[in-house]
């Protein structure tokens, strides 16, 4: 695995979405991958984002609704988006209250694909 392309796809996904302030890439067992984060602990977010990853899929199954693709939580700050990479990665992006929230799914699906090519 390339963690410096993984950290390039973090550093573009900052670079093209107005309000975007961190990132990481984890397993879903909450292991940190690699991050882009300035005043988050990487550690904690990442296995916090992969229990939110989890709930969200145990929910999807529940009320079978298919394939989970993200788990969007809204804060009063900002927002917290985890996007699933295949079966065994996730993508958690931090940004503030400007996040544009439709660029970001636009700009992320690219980004997991690539992602998951980068992560095997």
């Amino acid at each position: 695995m390339n963690k410096e392309a993984v950290l390039a796809e973090l550093h573009a996904l900052r670079e093209q979405v107005v309000g975007v302030r961190d990132s990481a890439v984890a397993s879903v067992d909450g292991m940190l991958v690699v991050s882009d984060t300035d005043k988050v602990r990487p550690d904690a977010l990442a296995a916090l984002a992969a229990a939110a990853l989890g709930l969200g899929k145990s929910t999807s199954n529940e009320v079978g609704m298919g394939e989970l693709r993200e788990v969007v939580t809204r804060c009063q700050s900002g927002h917290i988006v985890v996007y699933a990479i295949q079966d065994h990665s996730l993508l958690v992006v931090l940004g503030d209250e400007g996040l544009d929230i439709a660029r970001l799914h636009l700009r992320s699906r690219p980004a997991i694909s690539r992602l998951a090519e980068i992560l095997g």
